[in-house]
């Protein structure tokens, strides 16, 4: 269809070029929170500074020699092959995952280890000044002195944040709580400004 209009390119939604999203399907809790924690990484070669195009296939319906597939992967993941070695079994010991030191529309990336009882410093209360200003839209989570010490009141304040979003209710600010925080904040500061 789009090269009939003059493009150069095809959208596909077909499993021999690429995944398709159809909303209102099933999806799995732990393929979501896997996805989650791992948004910011992104796959390079030394020296090469385009976007790296690693073809994908279900490897059922749809044969694709060379490239990844869904259930190539699956089997080799079963044999105990980390992320890295199974792109690497497919695209060879040139490639490397990632992680982006920024995330665009986010205040501030993760630090990189979780907060919990007994942090402290500039991340623990960059958290706290969200969690108080999401509070103003959601009052059900509770206010929390922005002192820079995840005490008790923090605690109870994320794991409250946690339940209302559908995260599992820890207490502890994790990597997909930092960012799920710094989404709603996001959002919510955004609606503010609107108004």
């Amino acid at each position: 269809m789009y090269r009939n209009k003059g493009y150069n390119f095809t959208i596909t939604s077909s499993t021999a070029y690429d995944q398709k999203w159809s909303y209102g399907r099933t999806i799995y809790d732990s393929i979501s929170r896997v996805v989650d924690e791992m948004f910011e990484n992104y796959l390079s070669r030394p020296n090469v500074t385009q976007p790296i195009l690693t073809q994908y296939c279900d490897g059922r319906n749809v044969s694709c020699p060379n490239w990844l597939s869904q259930w190539g992967s699956k089997y080799l993941g079963d044999q105990g092959y980390s992320a890295i070695r199974i792109l690497r079994n497919y695209y060879g010991n040139s490639i490397y995952i990632n992680t982006a030191d920024e995330i665009s529309g986010i205040p501030s990336s993760w630090p990189g280890y979780d907060l919990s009882v007994g942090s402290s410093g500039a991340k623990v209360r960059q958290i706290q000044q969200q969690l108080n200003r999401i509070h103003q839209n959601y009052p059900a989570i509770p206010t929390v002195t922005a002192d820079g010490i995840f005490g008790n009141s923090t605690r109870d304040a994320v794991r409250k944040f946690q339940s209302v979003f559908g995260l599992p209710a820890t207490g502890v600010i994790d990597y997909p709580t930092w960012y799920k925080i710094s989404e709603i904040y996001v959002a919510v500061s955004r609606i503010a400004e609107l108004n």
